[in-house]
C-alpha cells in the first residue's frame, strides 16, 4: 500500500498528498525546469525567474505578495537547482487556500516588470559576489564546471555577472514557454486534509492553467578525463574538492553508492574520513563526501579545508581511504552496521516534513512513482559487500577523478 495519493488535473498538473494529523501544513510546487535548461549565454536565467516570482503579478504588488502568507505567520521561500525550481511554504492548516491562491498567482500571472528586474538584477549580482567571498562555496561551483566542462550542468546556477546583466524580459518569456510543461509540475501537500476536498481546491485554482506539453531535449554530458587544478586565491586556508561523475537517479547502483558515501564521509562524526583526517590527525575542521544524482548523470565529491602546509597530507589520507574501499570488501558486521546507521538516519530525516514532501514531489517528476520508506529500506538491505566493492572501483577510480584546490597566495 502507498502512504500517499496522486491526482492529475486535465491540464497535466499533478497533485500529491500525504496525510499527517498536525495543525501545521507543508506544501511545495515543483517544476521540472532548472539551470541546465538555459541556453548558452543565458546562465542564471532560471534563478532570476525564481527571484522575480515574488515581485509583481497581475493582481498583486510586491508587498501584497510578501504579506499574503507572512501576515498569518506562514513561511514562504523558493530555490533553483540544476533541474528543478521549487516554491514551498509552511503554514497553519487553515491557511491552505490562501497559500494555493498565492502559488497560482505568482507561478502563472507574474508580470516581470522592468523596474523589478533591474532591482533584482542588483540583488543577484550581490549574491554572486557573496558566494565568491566564500571559498568553500565557490570551489564547489568551480569543481562542477570542470566536471561538466562545456555542458549546461556545469554552469553556475546563479550565472555570471556578465550573463545576469544581459538577461531580458524576452528571455524570461522564451524560457517559460520552453520549460514550464504543466505535465512536469507537481503541487504537493503534507498535512491534515480530506484528499477529495484538496482536489476540489486545486481544481479551483490550478484547473484553469493553460496546458503546456512542450517537450524538452536534455542532452547527457560527455565523459571527461581526470585532471588536477590548483588555483591561487587571496584566502587563509587551502580548500580542496575531488571527485567525479556518478550514477544517475534511476541507476541500479544508486542506493549502493548512497550507502558507500555515508560510510566514507556522510552524515555524523563516525564516518571514515572524519575519523581518519579530523579525529586521528586533526588536520581538517570540515571534511565530507557527497553524492548527488541527476536524471542522466551524477556527482560524487569530497571536500575539505585545511592549513596550506597540511593539504598535501590530507589529500594523501583521502586517497588512502578511497583505496581501502577499492581493495577491501566490507566485513559482515561492518556492512550490517553501515546499513543500520544509514536506515536510522533516513528514518529520522522523515521528521523534516518539508524536505520529505519536496523529495516525494521530485520522485514523482523523475519516476512517476514514489517509494515508501519500507521500499527504500529494502533496497538498502539488498546491497551486498560485492556491490560496494564494484561501485568503489568504478566511482573512486583515480583515472575518472578531478581534483581542484584553492590555495592561499
Amino acid at each position: 500500500m502507498t502512504d500517499h495519493h496522486v491526482h492529475r488535473l486535465p491540464n497535466g498538473i499533478r497533485i500529491l498528498f500525504k496525510h499527517f494529523p498536525s495543525p501545521i501544513t507543508h506544501c511545495c510546487f515543483v517544476l521540472n525546469a532548472g539551470s541546465r535548461d538555459e541556453l548558452p549565454g543565458k546562465e542564471g536565467l532560471a534563478h532570476f525567474i525564481e527571484h522575480l516570482l515574488f515581485k509583481e503579478t497581475e493582481r498583486r504588488n510586491t508587498p501584497q505578495i510578501l504579506n499574503r502568507l507572512e501576515l498569518v505567520g506562514a513561511d514562504l521561500n523558493a530555490y533553483t537547482t540544476k533541474e528543478y525550481t521549487c516554491i514551498h511554504a509552511s503554514l497553519l492548516k487553515q491557511h491552505l487556500e490562501r497559500t494555493v491562491d498565492l502559488f497560482e498567482d505568482i507561478l502563472f500571472h507574474s508580470t516581470f516588470p522592468e523596474e523589478e528586474m533591474e532591482k533584482e538584477r542588483g540583488v543577484i549580482l550581490d549574491e554572486i559576489a557573496s558566494y565568491q567571498d566564500q571559498p568553500e562555496e565557490a570551489i564547489q561551483d568551480d569543481f562542477e564546471e570542470l566536471l561538466f566542462a562545456g555542458h549546461p550542468i556545469g554552469k553556475n546556477i546563479l550565472g555570471t555577472p556578465e550573463s545576469v546583466a544581459a538577461l531580458s524580459g524576452n528571455d524570461i518569456k522564451q524560457f517559460t514557454l520552453a520549460n514550464n510543461n504543466t505535465h512536469q509540475m507537481v503541487f504537493a501537500v503534507y498535512g491534515d486534509y480530506d484528499f477529495n476536498k484538496l482536489i476540489k481546491l486545486c481544481e479551483k485554482y490550478f484547473g484553469n492553467v493553460t496546458e503546456n506539453n512542450k517537450q524538452k531535449n536534455r542532452i547527457a554530458p560527455d565523459i571527461i578525463k581526470s585532471a588536477y587544478h590548483a588555483i591561487k586565491k587571496p584566502i587563509a586556508q587551502t580548500h580542496c574538492v575531488l571527485g567525479g561523475r556518478a550514477y544517475p537517479s534511476a541507476h541500479k547502483n544508486k542506493y549502493g553508492l548512497l550507502l558507500l558515501n555515508n560510510v566514507l564521509g556522510g552524515m555524523g562524526m563516525s564516518n571514515r574520513l572524519n575519523l581518519e583526517i579530523r579525529e586521528k590527525y586533526g588536520i581538517a575542521y570540515t571534511i565530507e563526501s557527497n553524492y548527488t544524482s541527476l536524471t542522466d548523470t551524477g556527482i560524487f565529491s569530497i571536500y575539505f579545508g585545511t592549513d596550506a602546509g597540511k593539504a598535501e597530507k590530507a589529500l594523501k589520507l583521502v586517497h588512502k581511504e578511497l583505496k581501502k574501499l577499492r581493495d577491501n570488501k566490507l566485513g559482515t558486521v561492518q556492512l550490517k552496521q553501515a546499513k543500520e546507521k544509514f536506515i536510522g538516519q533516513i528514518a529520522l530525516a522523515e521528521e523534516n516534513r518539508m524536505n520529505l514532501i519536496i523529495s516525494m514531489a521530485k520522485s514523482l517528476l523523475d519516476f512517476d512513482h514514489i517509494d515508501t520508506l519500507e521500499d527504500i529500506f529494502n533496497k538498502i538491505n539488498e546491497v551486498t559487500a560485492e556491490d560496494l566493492l564494484e561501485i568503489s572501483n568504478e566511482i573512486f577510480d583515480n583515472d575518472r577523478m578531478i581534483t581542484l584546490l584553492f590555495e592561499p597566495k
